[in-house]
């Protein structure tokens, strides 16, 4: 059981938990979940963390097909300036390791945005809060346990 798994569970919310033998020498955790679970790469959202303005750390869930566009994510949330944050600071404040972070159950609660595209499903899988667990529920929900706001947040290729 995974703080993520425990929080879908405890909110009641309708969601599925699936599983996966995850491989330590996968180049992408998200591509591995499509692959591994056959699921549709535009509906398989990864968890990622920024820095805003070089203070706030902020959380943004996009489909793993995607590429984080860091201006986007940066107006998002009303800030100057957005970076990757530093991977043992993500690590300690949401209690997850690289690859299993899940936008679900963190240690701190942070702001977090849902690319917009998840709009156009009623389920989304994200990560359940360890490497090959993934968590489907549907993107309001998501929305609901994170306080997320959804906003375009994809560079466009």
């Amino acid at each position: 059981m995974t703080p993520a798994i425990d929080l879908a569970r405890k909110s009641a919310i309708e969601h599925q938990v699936l599983s996966y033998t995850h491989d330590p020498s996968a180049a992408s955790y998200g591509n591995e979940a499509v692959e591994k679970l056959n699921l549709p790469a535009d509906q398989v959202f990864k968890t990622l963390v920024v820095c805003l303005d070089g203070k706030q750390l902020a959380v943004a869930v996009l489909p793993v097909s995607g590429k984080l566009n860091l201006k986007l994510m940066a107006k998002a949330l009303g800030a100057k300036k957005a970076d990757m944050a530093d991977k043992a600071q993500v690590e300690k404040v949401t209690g997850y390791v690289l690859g299993g972070v899940s936008p679900l159950g963190q240690k701190k609660r942070l702001k977090t945005v849902i690319d917009a595209s998840a709009k156009a499903f009623t389920t989304l899988y994200v990560s359940a809060g360890r490497r090959g667990l993934e968590i489907a529920l549907s993107p309001d929900d998501l929305s609901a346990l994170t306080g997320a706001v959804f906003a375009p947040i994809q560079s466009q290729t």
